[in-house]
């Protein structure tokens, strides 16, 4: 099979220009990006530290689009284990942008590490804009104003991104300062949620396919916090994959950062088409996997099963991959409908062919029958096997439609819904799934009483 390489896409042309929030931990970036692209995307917490992972989002202020980042904290704290990766990170969004928000915290007035840092992004010869948040008072504003003049900056701007004071300011210098771009977004590619638990290889696979350490890799499990975004094209093709924080038991789920996890998980799948469900091959399907999955399953997302880290399986076989491939069969049963590879996000064995199915399973879930062949499907299939009794009720089907795609979705009008058994309606929904031959679409099928016409009545 030839081998599919992904390009990466934010270089193209049509890219708007790209603006960077950085700053010391915990002065408020996260806060004022959020603030900016008027959505809680990226997680606020008075931890320092809680951001890792840049958050790029588009944006536009009086119809002139650009594209922000949300950067982790500059020398964040020296027991962090992934300070490293996050310096290395924000020097990439700062040598890509145009301009550069430097976030102050106007509570603190200037520390010598806003110095170090200042002095750093003054090197890089890009505009900057020193942003002096939580100015919650105007009255103070010249008083916290003049308390940073020993940085040598052109000019300050105090905000305040919680209560959204001066953003409005800060916005209007934003667009005099980037460059004109007649670029307008395109429309949004397909989305592909990378799902599963933590520590599975979610980060890596996301790095290998977008040929880039965009995503933090770590083997501590939870690196990642917020979902990650990353715009791939293979074969012409564009997609957005969306790395997700891992999610834990439920049990853990009522506390801090894990709560905020959780909600971007949904979020994510909201945004996706697709979801790629990530196993570990390592340590073998869990509870925990098979939860976070029916996620996926319940909001009607396609799928398609990735068994991870297959390269450290020592003395592996065809038959212990039968055998691991039927057990996922077994243990997610509802999931029967999604393709399986068995893959290495580390070595990249495989990789190549993920794409091949996520364009066929994008293409599927966007299947629609015709009426005609739909009802003339229908009768075959009853005829073969008639609805049974159910509970002294004989059901009788008139007639089905598809009242949706993305998942394709079927409504039968049918006399009585209450008499259709539920082994009838999977032997049908089994039926369906065999003729249309869909791969990765969980379909959906409907009941509805037939409402009789006034000239029958």
């Amino acid at each position: 099979m030839q081998r599919i390489t992904p390009e990466r896409v934010d270089v193209m042309p049509k890219k708007p220009p790209l603006v960077a929030i950085v700053g010391r931990p915990n002065v408020g970036k996260s806060t004022l990006f959020n603030r900016i692209i008027g959505s809680r995307d990226a997680i606020v917490d008075d931890q320092p530290g809680v951001t890792r992972d840049l958050k790029y989002r588009p944006t536009d202020w009086n119809g002139k689009p650009f594209e922000i980042v949300d950067t982790g904290g500059i020398f964040g704290p020296d027991d962090d284990p992934f300070s490293k990766a996050i310096q290395n990170q924000i020097e990439r969004a700062v040598q890509a942008c145009v301009l550069i928000v430097f976030v102050l915290d106007g509570r603190d007035g200037p520390t010598p590490l806003d110095h170090e840092i200042f002095n750093l992004l003054r090197r890089t010869h890009k505009p900057i804009l020193c942003a002096i948040n939580k100015v919650d008072n105007p009255r103070i504003e010249n008083e916290v104003i003049a308390s940073f003049f020993e940085l040598g900056a052109d000019a300050f701007l105090p905000v305040s991104s919680t209560h959204g004071l001066g953003v409005g300011d800060l916005l209007d210098e934003i667009v005099k300062r980037i460059p004109d771009n007649t670029a307008q977004f395109e429309d949004d590619p397909p989305g592909i949620a990378i799902l599963g638990r933590p520590n599975v290889g979610k980060s890596t696979l996301l790095n290998s396919l977008c040929g880039s350490e965009r995503a933090i890799v770590s083997p501590i499990g939870g690196t990642t916090r917020d979902p990650v975004d990353e715009v791939v094209e293979v074969n012409g093709k564009k997609y957005l994959l969306i790395d997700t924080a891992g999610i834990r038991r439920r049990s853990k789920m009522n506390q801090g950062l894990e709560r905020y996890a959780l909600k971007r998980n949904e979020k994510a799948l909201d945004r996706c088409d697709l979801a790629l469900l990530v196993v570990d091959g390592v340590e073998g399907l869990t509870e925990t996997d098979a939860k976070v999955f029916r996620l996926a399953k319940d909001t009607g997302k396609a799928a398609m099963i990735l068994v991870n880290k297959w390269d450290a399986i020592h003395d592996k076989t065809e038959k212990s991959a039968g055998e691991f491939a039927k057990k996922i069969r077994e243990d997610l049963p509802f999931l029967h409908y999604a393709p399986l590879e068995f893959i290495s996000a580390m070595t990249k064995q495989r990789l190549h062919r993920i794409f091949p199915h996520v364009e066929r399973i994008l293409s599927d879930y966007q299947f629609r029958a015709s009426t005609s062949s739909l009802n003339q499907l229908m009768e075959g299939i009853i005829a073969h096997n008639p609805p049974p009794t159910h509970h002294g009720r004989s059901a009788r089907l008139y007639y089905s439609t598809q009242v949706s795609t993305a998942p394709p979705t079927f409504l039968a009008f049918v006399n009585d819904p209450d008499a259709i058994h539920f082994s009838y309606e999977r032997y049908l929904m089994n039926q369906l799934y065999q003729h249309f031959n869909l791969e990765g679409v969980p379909l959906r099928l409907f009941f509805r009483k037939r409402e009789k016409s006034k000239e029958n009545q």
